[in-house]
C-alpha cells in the first residue's frame, strides 16, 4: 500500500470508528434529536483526544499522518481494542508501544493428554514467566502439591525462593536458582512490558538478596536438558534427568519431564513415590 493510500485508509478507518460510537458511550451529552451524523462528531473526537478539530479533520481527509502520542489519544477516544489500535498505528507507519493484554494461558489439549498418560514420569507444563500451568500427580508428589498454591503464585521461580521445602529439595539449590533466574532473563527480553513479570521481579528483588544480586548480573539461559539431584523426604536421594519439549502450537508452553534409567535406585524411587502419591490422592491439574 502506497503512503497516500495508507493515509486515505487511515482517514476512512477513523471515520468509520467515529460513526460507531454514541456520545453516551464516551461520556458526552446525547443531544437527542439534534444530531445530523451517526455516532460522534469530528469536534467531539478532537475534544476527547485533546487535539484541534482542524487537525483531526485533516487526519480524516487523509491529508497528514500523526505522531504516536496523537494516535494513542485517538485510540483511547475511539475505544479501540488491541487489534484496532495496532491497525491504526500500522496505517500511520508507527510502531505501537503499548503492550498487548495477554489472556491467561491454558494448557494445550495435546499436552494435557500426554500428562495424563505419564503415570510413572513426573511432568509439568511451564508457561510464560515460568508459571506452572499444568502438572501430573507424580510431579505434585516430587516437587510440591501445586493444586494447593493460589494460581497467581504458581510460579516455579517464585517457589524456589519463597518455599523453604523447595530449598531443601534440591541438593544444589543455588545452581538451580541461578539458572532459573537466567532463564527468566530470557523471558524479560521476549516480553519486556509484561506487567506480571515486572511484578514478579519486583517482589523477589525485595524479598531475597540473592535474587536481587543474580538478577542484576544479567546472565541468560534457556530451558534444555540436564540432571538434578533431589533429596526427597519420601523417595530419598534421586538423580533425575530432565528434558524440555516445546509445544508447536504455543512456543510459550514447555513440557518438563523428569526421568531415570530403568534399574537404577532413582527409577525404583520414582515407583515408590508413585505408590505413595496414589495413597495421598495428590491431584493433577484441575480441568478448566
Amino acid at each position: 500500500m502506497s503512503p497516500d493510500a495508507r493515509l486515505t485508509e487511515l482517514g476512512d478507518f477513523l471515520k468509520t470508528r467515529r460513526a460507531e460510537l454514541s456520545p453516551r458511550a464516551v461520556g458526552l451529552p446525547d443531544g437527542a434529536g439534534t444530531r445530523r451524523v451517526p455516532g460522534l462528531r469530528r469536534e467531539e473526537v478532537a475534544q476527547l483526544a485533546s487535539i484541534s478539530t482542524d487537525y483531526y479533520t485533516r487526519l480524516e481527509q487523509g491529508r497528514l499522518s500523526a505522531p504516536g502520542g496523537v494516535l494513542d489519544a485517538l485510540a483511547q477516544a475511539l475505544r479501540l481494542d488491541d487489534d484496532q489500535r495496532d491497525y491504526l498505528f500500522g496505517l500511520a507507519g508507527r510502531a505501537s508501544a503499548r503492550p498487548r493484554r495477554r489472556a491467561r494461558q491454558k494448557v494445550q489439549p495435546q499436552l494435557r493428554r500426554l500428562l495424563d498418560d505419564l503415570s510413572t514420569t513426573p511432568a509439568i507444563v511451564m508457561g510464560r514467566r515460568m508459571d506452572v500451568i499444568a502438572w501430573n500427580s507424580l510431579a505434585a508428589a516430587l516437587v510440591t502439591d501445586f493444586g494447593r498454591i493460589p494460581e497467581k503464585h504458581r510460579n516455579y521461580l517464585r517457589l524456589l525462593f519463597v518455599d523453604p521445602a523447595m530449598r531443601s529439595l534440591y541438593a544444589d539449590w543455588e545452581t538451580v536458582a541461578r539458572t532459573c533466574v537466567a532463564q527468566l532473563r530470557m523471558e524479560a527480553v521476549k516480553y519486556p512490558d509484561d506487567p506480571r513479570l515486572t511484578a514478579l521481579v519486583g517482589e523477589l528483588s525485595v524479598r531475597d538478596p540473592d535474587f536481587r544480586t543474580w538478577w542484576a548480573a544479567h546472565h541468560v539461559a534457556t530451558l534444555g536438558v540436564g540432571t538434578k539431584i533431589l533429596h526427597h523426604p519420601v523417595a530419598g536421594e534421586l538423580a533425575l534427568d530432565w528434558d524440555t519439549l516445546t509445544a508447536s502450537t504455543d512456543p510459550d508452553q514447555q513440557l518438563i519431564i523428569w526421568t531415570a534409567e530403568v534399574g537404577t535406585p532413582t527409577h525404583d524411587g520414582l515407583r515408590i513415590l508413585a505408590s505413595w502419591a496414589a495413597d495421598q490422592h495428590l491431584s493433577a491439574t484441575p480441568v478448566d
